[in-house]
């Protein structure tokens, strides 16, 4: 009975020593992830930089990869990425935020359990769908209303962007207006607010914090968005604010450059990591400022 105790014990000890190394090394695994993906293009994107000089790579409105005379300035592909982002806030923004509002302050229960799931599955489309609709129903209808469409055009995928970060901004926007206080609401309609004043002035600037969060969380994802900006927004690298024309993103540019023939070594080759440098740097200040607004608007109950 004494001998089974002590292997008890020693099993019990030896679990509580194995188990906190087993987690910490599964969770060491994220880190040293993110830290070899920014050496692998860290080091890349030097090579780089001692063949295209850093200023000319960032102030360069031309982008020719190919040929004898090649130019590498990002600033179409820096472009066009910002200028489809901005189209699709600009739909995910009001729709999301306007969902979001009315299934935190209006909805029942029963219909809120209903429609927050249908949102979900929105999300979880895959962006080639998105792509593909976006190329051969959203841009077919755009240029029956906009003549001057372009076939392949920023305007067509910004669009269908916004739609597809509709449920993330609509999500995280009423999680936090659902975390607010009922008192606060009761404290503004025993005042006699009407529910669209409390919605408004009331619940939307206490959860600020989270829907300006979810904003900047939704630039991000549109940022890195891949598939729907490849198949509809083409592959020209013009460096124009005119949203009718084919434009092209950084993750676009990856694609193509990926999908082509650049051979290793090659300043085209190099200029693929020089790209996805850019890319990994935006959308880690977009977090950092997500971070920064969450922290400095949040409010305690």
């Amino acid at each position: 009975m004494i001998e089974e105790k002590k292997n008890s014990a020693s099993l019990g000890n030896f679990t509580e020593k194995f188990i906190p190394g087993t987690l910490f090394a599964i969770a060491a695994i994220s880190v040293l992830t993110t830290i070899g993906i920014v050496v692998t293009l860290l080091s890349e994107t030097i090579m780089f930089f001692r063949e295209v000089p850093f200023l000319d790579f960032f102030t360069g409105t031309k982008l020719k990869p190919l040929g004898e005379d090649a130019v590498f300035g990002v600033l179409p592909l820096l472009t066009g990425t910002i200028i489809s982002s901005a189209i699709a806030m600009l739909v995910a923004i009001p729709i999301g935020v306007m969902t979001a509002v009315f299934l935190s302050e209006y909805a029942s229960e029963k219909l809120r359990r209903t429609v927050k799931p249908l949102l979900e599955i929105l999300a979880g489309i895959p962006t080639i769908v998105y792509g593909f609709f976006a190329f051969t129903f959203v841009t077919p209808l755009l240029r029956s209303i906009i003549p001057g469409l372009e076939p392949t055009n920023i305007l067509s995928p910004g669009i269908v962007m916004g739609i597809m970060i509709i449920p993330m901004v609509a999500s995280l926007s009423e999680d936090a207006m659902s975390a607010v206080p009922n008192s606060m609401r009761e404290g503004a309609l025993a005042l006699g607010a009407t529910k669209l004043e409390v919605a408004w002035k009331v619940v939307v600037p206490a959860a600020i914090s989270g829907i300006i969060a979810s904003f900047v969380l939704g630039i991000s994802r549109a940022i890195g968005e891949t598939m729907i900006v490849t198949i509809a927004s083409g592959s020209s690298k013009n460096f124009t604010f005119d949203i009718t024309q084919s434009m092209q993103t950084m993750t676009a540019y990856i694609v193509e450059v990926t999908g082509g023939e650049a051979a290793a070594g090659t300043t085209l080759y190099y200029s693929l990591y020089a790209v996805a440098m850019t890319l990994f740097v935006f959308t880690l200040i977009m977090n950092l400022v997500a971070q920064y607004i969450s922290r400095k608007f949040r409010e305690e109950y």
